[in-house]
């Protein structure tokens, strides 16, 4: 018999079936998830508030995802509820206070007491559970240990917030309000949000919990008697409040259908809106301000900002509908084809308009809310609608009439709206700018004409100015002619050819007659009085004025000449003297006072600020360039080269009278420098005055047009009046070459010797002819101080000097000096070189300080030979101005070089003195 074992077989292990991988694959995947991670992400962003609590249920990583703080951010950020910079302020203030928390905790271990509070204490003063742990853990580990408990309810897995209302996963089911929330708390619950990083689904769940109820309820109501929050909220006021939270709160609703609840929750505001605005109508019709305007508006307020009852407060007040009341533009001209203007009815229409919106800021502090802005909306509405169509009426109605009316009616009448705009009184609302906020809303209904206006005003200024030069043209041109035609009026042509030939040969043998003959007694008399031939006495013409008269025969008293000759003589004269009319002061003031008046009406549209007011700065440069333009190039430069050509046509020996001061076409050239000066420096003091300190251009800006057509002016006048003044010197000392000519006697360094054997001098010092000469050059030149640049002035008495020393040089080698006679030339050296001296010319002393060393080889005796070969081989004597040869030249003017001449040559051979 058998016996049993007491240990159980092991059965053998099966064999494992095809199956078997496949499950163990299976097994495998179902630890995966099976969508990425941010998509599921993204998916949460769309669910219902319900659904995602019920899915953070599923898994701990479900539920990290759902309490991330940043998807809760993101929807307090999607009602404006968030500030980043208040929560890192709070952020901060947490990180401090768990600094002085762990400070305090270590104090406690190491016994040393921690001065100040806060130990422990985390944000907003919560205690920290075990130290190190963030307000974040201490969550996780409530919810995790929540989570082991048994018979937990569905609030242990919500926060505060949304554990006070039952949340159903979809809202086929209305939400129930519970009664714990305060009705008046859930009406400020959005403007009680914080912004505290890590609590940002605690926030939301207040404002969920207090606002979702009646927004859901709001979305299945039918109609306007079905929403919860009307029958819990009976004051208009709370209600507009609620509506208003709600469509805030709208802004976080990312669930499907959220385009239907938005579009519900719009419906039952408009219909609320309009029975409000319905009962603000009607206290504004029974002009209720204290009562119903006030109530509504404030209710119509809260409700979106009031825009609603704002445009009807607007579109229905007596100012917009009876306009007309205000004035009419038609007023400011009373009649079409007359070019009269008067701004007095725009001036009482802007008078009347400040009234009448003074007087609705009163009102309007007593309808609307304090912190609601009326009146700069009401204000940009009466601009477009009643100041608009007026300004663009009667600018329309002044520009048919004429320029000058509209360019008057535009400057006018901007001065007078924007006086409107500093008279304006603000409401409690208006913000701080108000001021600078008006005057910017009136300005603008200008806008649209500033184009036209300133191309108007440009286009008016060239036109006048253009106009006032050209009447000046040909007032000078008529007086010329008038001029011409008076002395050519007894003129007969057929004698005047007969005599032509003995006049002609008379002129042509004028210089011969005018020079002194050597060792002759002509008189000077007789020599002035050479030019007036065949009695033509009318020579002298008289000084025309400042102003062309525009009828030259009045203003001449005497005889007209009878010959051709002297008829001509008398227009070159009558020109000549004419040079200091070619432009006139008086013509380049009333240009500048024209310029000023456009400009400073232009310069008010400056301040509009903005594309026009660039233009109209802009505009302003136009003005001062043209002005410019036409004083440089259209009148001074013509002037200037006029006067250039009648300089040019000056002959000294073919004018009567030279006991005159000065050559007369000379001085009225230098006069016509100093208008020009004078001119210069009124454009440079409007420039200045009128563009600089008003901010038009900028002076230094070296891109400025303005600047660069001022220095071209400038730089035209320099030139003219160079070019003038060379042509003057010309002038110059061709009368010093005519005076030398004719007042120096052969007497004055050659006297006769009397009967005693001594020459008879009449006085020791300077010769007349010496003084005649002094003075007329420093006339001249002493003219020019203060009205021409120093470097042009410089260069012109160099000039002068240097012409003037080969004048005196080129007179000296006609002369014949003898060694008593020597005294008077030295002396007339010597008056030359201390006028030299007086301009302060440097290199001029030279040249004179030579002339006083040559005018000494005329002073030796005859005896001494050799000194006069030593000093005139003396090259250092005489600075380098003078060579040996030329010393040579003057010494043979001795009276009594062919007594010497064979001793002073054998002296300078012997010397080794090369002469030609």
């Amino acid at each position: 018999m058998a016996t049993r074992s007491n240990f159980k077989r092991v059965l053998p292990q099966a064999q494992p079936t095809v199956l078997a991988p496949l499950r163990t694959t299976q097994m495998v995947d179902e630890s995966k998830a099976i969508l990425p991670a941010e998509l599921i992400n993204t998916i949460l962003d769309y669910l219902p508030i319900a659904d995602m609590f019920t899915f953070a249920r599923t898994s701990k990583r479900m539920q990290e995802m759902v309490y991330d703080d940043t998807r809760w951010i993101q929807r307090l950020k999607s009602m404006d509820c968030w500030n980043d910079v208040e929560a890192k302020q709070r952020f901060e203030e947490a990180m401090r206070r768990k600094l002085e928390a762990q400070r305090a905790e270590e104090a406690q271990r190491t016994g040393v007491p921690l001065q100040g509070g806060g130990a422990g204490l985390g944000i907003g003063g919560i205690e920290q559970p075990r130290g190190s742990m963030t307000l974040f853990d201490a969550d996780e580990d409530i919810q995790r240990r929540s989570l082991e408990q048994k018979g937990r309810g569905r609030s242990s897995t919500l926060d505060k917030g949304f554990n006070d209302m039952t949340l159903t996963p979809t809202f086929t089911a209305a939400p129930e309000r519970s009664p714990m929330i305060d009705p008046q708390a859930a009406l400020k619950v959005i403007s009680g949000v914080r912004s505290i990083r890590g609590r940002a689904r605690q926030e939301y769940g207040k404002v969920y919990g207090a606002l979702a109820p009646y927004y859901f309820d709001l979305a299945r109501s039918r109609s306007h008697t079905d929403p919860v929050l009307f029958r819990t909220y009976r004051d208009p006021e709370q209600q507009a409040q609620m509506l208003a939270q709600l469509k805030i709160f709208a802004k976080s609703d990312f669930a499907q259908g959220w385009g239907q609840r938005e579009e519900k929750l719009d419906t039952m505001t408009g219909m609320f809106e309009n029975a409000v605005l319905r009962e603000f109508e009607t206290g504004c019709e029974e002009k209720d301000y204290d009562g119903r305007m006030k109530r509504f508006a404030s209710v119509l307020f809260h409700l979106n900002g009031g825009a609603a009852c704002l445009d009807s407060f607007i579109h229905n007040h007596p100012m917009m509908l009876d306009k007309e009341k205000l004035g009419s533009p038609r007023d400011c001209l009373p009649g079409l084809n007359s070019s009269q203007l008067t701004l007095e009815p725009s001036r009482e229409f802007f008078h009347g308009l400040a009234i009448a919106m003074n007087n609705e800021t009163a009102i309007i502090d007593r309808v609307f809310p304090p912190t609601f802005d009326v009146l700069q909306p009401f204000l940009e509405r009466v601009a477009e609608d009643i100041i608009s169509e007026y300004i663009t009426s009667l600018f329309d109605e002044a520009h048919d009439v004429s320029t000058d009316v509209y360019l008057k009616a535009v400057a006018g009448v901007f001065d007078q709206a924007s006086q409107l705009a500093i008279s304006l009184k603000p409401t409690k609302g208006s913000k701080a700018d108000f001021q600078e906020e008006a005057v910017r809303i009136i300005s603008r209904c200008f806008e649209q004409h500033i184009d036209l206006y300133l191309q108007e005003e440009l286009d008016f200024f060239k036109r006048k100015s253009v106009e006032q030069v050209e009447a000046w043209e040909k007032r000078l041109t008529e007086e010329e002619q008038t001029t011409e035609t008076f002395y050519m009026s007894n003129v007969n042509r057929k004698a005047a050819k007969q005599d032509f030939l003995s006049s002609f040969k008379k002129v042509v043998m004028m210089p011969v007659n005018v020079l002194p003959t050597i060792g002759g007694s002509g008189s000077r008399n007789s020599v002035v009085a050479a030019p007036a031939v065949n009695g033509s006495g009318g020579l002298d013409t008289p000084t025309r004025s400042d102003t062309p008269s525009g009828d030259g025969t009045r203003s001449l008293g005497l005889q007209a000449p009878t010959t051709e000759l002297a008829a001509k003589a008398a227009i070159m004269n009558s020109r000549l003297e004419g040079i200091r009319t070619l432009f006139s002061i008086e013509v380049a003031l009333d240009l500048t006072h024209k310029a000023k008046s456009s400009l400073e009406r232009a310069a008010r549209f400056v301040r509009l600020g903005g594309q026009s007011g660039e233009e109209a700065k802009e505009q302003c440069e136009q003005i001062f360039i043209f002005l410019v333009q036409i004083l440089g190039n259209r009148h001074m430069k013509l002037g200037f080269d006029k006067a250039v050509g009648h300089l040019a046509d000056y002959k000294p020996r073919e004018v009567a009278d030279h006991s005159k001061e000065g050559v007369a076409p000379l001085v009225a050239f230098l006069e016509l420098v100093n208008v020009g000066d004078l001119i210069q420096q009124m454009v440079e003091v409007f420039y200045l005055q009128e563009l600089v300190a008003a901010n038009l251009t900028d002076r230094d800006d070296f891109l400025s047009l303005a600047a660069k057509e001022k220095k071209k002016f400038e730089q035209m006048l320099d030139e003219r009046v160079a070019a003038g003044l060379n042509k003057g010197i010309d002038v110059l000392m061709d009368e010093v070459e005519y005076l030398c000519g004719t007042l120096q006697q052969p007497s004055d360094f050659n006297p006769p010797v009397g009967p005693n054997g001594i020459a008879q001098l009449a006085d020791i010092g300077p010769s007349e002819t010496a003084k005649r000469v002094v003075d007329m050059v420093s006339s001249h030149t002493s003219m020019l101080v203060g009205s021409t640049d120093k470097n042009v002035l410089d260069v012109f008495n160099q000039e002068v000097g240097v012409r003037l020393f080969t004048a005196i040089c080129k007179h000296l080698k006609r002369q014949r000096v003898s060694v008593d006679g020597a005294i008077v030339l030295i002396s007339d050296m010597n008056a030359y070189n201390a006028y030299i001296v007086s301009l302060r010319n440097k290199p001029l002393m030279q040249y004179f300080a030579a002339l006083r060393e040559l005018s000494q080889i005329y002073l030796i005796a005859p005896k001494e030979a050799k000194e006069i070969a030593t000093i005139i081989a003396d090259t250092d004597r005489y600075h380098g101005i003078f060579r040996a040869e030329e010393v040579y030249e003057y010494a043979e003017r001795r009276a009594d070089w062919y007594q010497i001449k064979s001793a002073v040559e054998k002296q300078m051979y012997g010397v080794g003195c090369w002469v030609m």
